[in-house]
């Protein structure tokens, strides 16, 4: 499962928009916008969620999972706990 936190993440780090990431995904952008305003698990068709995730994978993206750990190295983003970050302020 990819949450709507971990695509805005991924997108930030490719450094591409919605538009670009539909294009690469083979999607349309309203399928993109209605996955990354999904609260919690992006939740939509299977086959699109999929095409997503492949072109995330493809672009250089690693997802991981809850609990999950990554080996490869490289760089990458992870919340300490699911769900949206708590406020920071002071």
């Amino acid at each position: 499962m990819i949450t709507s936190f971990q695509m805005r993440a991924a997108r930030a780090l490719l450094g591409i928009d919605q538009r670009t990431l539909a294009e690469l995904a083979g999607v349309s952008v309203p399928t993109i916008q209605r996955m990354e305003a999904s609260v919690g698990n992006v939740r939509g068709i299977v086959d699109s969620l999929t095409r997503v995730v492949e072109a995330l994978n493809r672009a250089g993206v690693e997802l991981i999972g809850e609990h999950t750990r990554s080996d490869d190295g490289g760089r990458g983003v992870r919340l300490k706990q699911p769900g949206p970050p708590p406020p920071v302020g002071p």
